[in-house]
């Protein structure tokens, strides 16, 4: 089968900003490439060409969602490719730089790129002696190179320095070989903003940065300053990833609680999640839930704030996808999940509520801010005298939030998240900004302040 443009099938998530890829082998035949345990997509792609995976190669050990592979295995009796570095623990076919693997027609080969792992394998995909395109993970992404600091900050350096030699070896292949990453826009594993998620090696030789870089030692101080926070559970994901995550047998649910069995789980230490929209929390909601809504990045968030080991309930207005909420937990090792409480049901059962301000622009008069955006975020703009504190860290410092302040982040999600945080830590007479500094500065008809 000779290879064209639409044998390749990107399958994004804007949620984690990543890309895993279907590749139509022909005959029925896929390769799936860094595949999450939530296939839906990946199904429903291999679906429409009657494809069963026959390989599911992953390119390193992922830190941010749980590996689909072993499910691929279980399912569709494809072969696991991974990295011989990897020492995983379940079958899988272990791949050393150069080693070769036949699809049937095409050909995969491992590329040895440590640097935002140890045992990071790019895949080149060969037809004869062709370079159609590599799957570069988190090595070559566009416009730079996925982080180096997953496996402890005394390690980034040395492992910056191998993402440079990693870097300069893909680079040494033809301009016109297409570059597939799995980071992408929006991932935590150090991507810029823009909205292309594919490439080719001669566009990152022209525009990459980093590629761009006289030096090693350059390089490395432009990568490593680029490198903001990650979440929490990125420290847990690549040892799962090693011993391989459960299979599931059977498509998951989340079982319907009623009022009387959620207070029953939270005297059990249940934590409750309210995936309601913002303005919903806002009118009301159970003492001491979190509001994390129910969006493309309710994982991130989920995973950075709570425990993976804790009880949840979820608390749901009517029509929200259950499925979606609970894939979501379940991609990134979020396993302990009670069931689901639907706010009516609370409301009809007489339970206690509280009620957080949301406040549009022009409402929050001399009230002070306090900006839980990004440390990057905050300093391109913000609301003029704001304290600046990561919503990550906003438990451990919930003492520097100022009295009375407006909880403000881009849109109202996240400040809404800090403001239950920050509510549950003992802070009264709290708001919400609906919206962000933007609409502040045009509602005042102010500049923003810019910097630290």
């Amino acid at each position: 089968m000779g290879f064209a443009d639409d044998h390749l099938i990107p399958l994004v998530d804007e949620g984690l900003g990543n890309s895993a890829y279907l590749v139509d082998l022909g005959e029925g035949h896929a390769l799936a490439v860094d595949a999450s345990r939530d296939l839906r997509a990946l199904r429903t792609a291999a679906g429409r060409r009657g494809l069963s995976v026959a390989y599911a190669a992953d390119t390193h050990l992922h830190a941010d969602f749980l590996t689909g592979a072993l499910q691929l295995a279980a399912d569709d009796g494809a072969t696991v490719l991974a990295s011989t570095a990897g020492h995983r623990d379940f079958p899988h076919t272990a791949l050393a730089d150069g080693d070769e693997t036949d699809l049937g027609g095409l050909t995969l080969r491992a590329l040895a790129t440590p640097g935002h792992t140890d045992e990071h394998l790019s895949f080149l995909l060969l037809d004869g002696t062709r370079e159609l395109g590599v799957f570069t993970g988190g090595s070559l992404i566009v416009g730079s190179a996925a982080r180096t600091d997953l496996l402890g900050a005394d390690r980034a350096d040395e492992l910056a320095r191998a993402q440079y030699h990693s870097l300069r070896r893909l680079t040494q292949l033809p301009d016109t070989t297409a570059v597939w990453p799995t980071h992408g826009a929006g991932s935590f594993c150090s991507a810029p903003p823009g909205a292309e998620r594919t490439t080719t090696i001669g566009a990152q030789r022209r525009a990459n940065a980093l590629l761009t870089a006289p030096d090693e030692d350059t390089f490395v101080r432009q990568l490593l300053g680029s490198l903001g926070s990650y979440p929490a559970y990125f420290d847990r994901l690549g040892e799962i990833n090693r011993r391989g995550p459960a299979v599931l047998g059977t498509a998951p649910t989340l079982a319907a609680l009623t009022a009387a069995e959620t207070r029953q789980l939270l005297g059990e230490g249940a934590q409750i999640i309210d995936v309601r929209p913002v303005a919903d929390f806002a009118h009301g909601h159970i003492p001491g839930a979190i509001s994390i809504p129910l969006r493309d990045q309710f994982a991130t968030w989920l995973g950075w704030l709570l425990p993976d080991a804790t009880p949840m309930v979820f608390v749901t207005a009517p029509g929200q996808d259950l499925a979606e909420l609970t894939w979501q937990a379940l991609k990134i090792g979020y396993e302990r999940l009670a069931g689901h409480l639907d706010w009516d049901a609370w409301q009809a059962d007489g339970g206690e509520q509280q009620t957080i301000d949301l406040l549009t622009a022009d409402r929050i008069a001399d009230r002070p801010v306090l900006d839980i955006r990004q440390q990057a975020e905050h300093a391109t703009g913000h609301i003029p005298g704001a304290v600046g504190i990561e919503l990550a860290e906003l438990t451990a410092r919930s003492d520097e939030a100022p009295a009375g302040a407006v909880v403000a982040c881009g849109h109202g999600e996240r400040a809404m998240t800090a403001a239950s945080l920050l509510a549950r830590a003992g802070h009264d007479d709290l708001a919400v900004l609906d919206g962000g500094p933007g609409d502040w500065a045009k509602a005042t008809g102010r500049t923003l302040e810019t910097g630290a």
